[in-house]
């Protein structure tokens, strides 16, 4: 029988490698799941494959990506692609569909230090390799605001430029969570464009549903892929989110930019 459906495909299917995707922390390969004219791409992280981390636990990135999409998904945003976690060809690790974004979209872009485009937002001033004048900016828009709310509730500790991908229809697809649900802030992110403004409706509605989802499926799903400790903190940022009504602010302790940016 034929197997159409991606989600089918991205659970059951072989997943077969054809690549390695280069400049990556982590091993990370470009793979096809299902054979034929259904087969669609996807990218694989094998645990095998992880870089141990000082502050996190060893062989625990590849199931905090599918934390992040639990979560992406109890939001109702579609910020992360669709993922899973299951067994590969070099072992258990993160499967997530490809996105394919579009080149000429720029979310997140340096432009020369005081020419901010219209429906951009300032994030910083800098030189770049030439020691020419920079600024860091990114798009003014609910889709990547939304972005913004989720890496402030997950503790997005790598949130670069190149980790949004802009979708040819406006959408807005965040990638690379292996480094988010420390227990500590650590949020570190280069959307700082809403830093302090009040949340709106939508998005005090999405991280309502993720502290309603804690205390329910949610809750369940995570277990045995964060710590309790983690969870706690994770409900705890929820609550803060939802007390204050805004955007947090960059803390001090803690670079605010990762580095690279991009």
């Amino acid at each position: 029988m034929t197997v159409t459906n991606p989600m089918d495909l991205l659970h059951g299917a072989d997943i077969q490698v054809r690549g390695r995707i280069l400049h990556a922390s982590n091993h990370t390969f470009l793979a096809q799941l299902g054979d034929g004219d259904d087969a669609v791409p996807a990218v694989y992280k094998p645990i095998s494959g992880e870089r141990p981390l000082w502050d996190f636990t060893d062989g625990s990135l590849a199931g905090r990506e599918y934390a992040a999409w639990l979560v992406s998904e109890c939001t109702g945003w579609g910020v992360v692609p669709p993922t899973t976690l299951r067994d590969g060809p070099i072992g258990r690790g993160m499967v997530q569909l490809w996105q394919e974004p579009d080149d000429d979209q720029a979310p997140v872009d340096l432009v020369p230090e005081g020419e901010v485009p219209d429906g951009y937002l300032h994030v910083l001033d800098a030189f770049d390799q030439h020691d020419r004048p920079i600024s860091l900016v990114h798009e003014d828009t609910p889709e990547l605001r939304r972005m913004a709310v989720f890496d402030a509730m997950v503790n997005n500790t790598d949130r670069k430029g190149g980790h949004v991908l802009a979708m040819p229809d406006g959408h807005r697809f965040g990638v690379d969570h292996g480094v988010c649900f420390h227990v500590e802030d650590k949020l570190r992110t280069v959307l700082w464009g809403w830093a302090g403004e009040p949340l709106t409706d939508d998005e005090a509605a999405g991280v309502a549903g993720v502290l309603d989802g804690l205390g329910a499926d949610l809750g369940l799903a995570l277990d045995g892929l964060l710590t309790p400790r983690e969870v706690r903190a994770l409900a705890a940022r929820c609550r803060r989110l939802l007390s204050l009504q805004a955007l947090p602010l960059p803390a001090g302790g803690w670079p605010a930019i990762p580095w690279p940016p991009f």
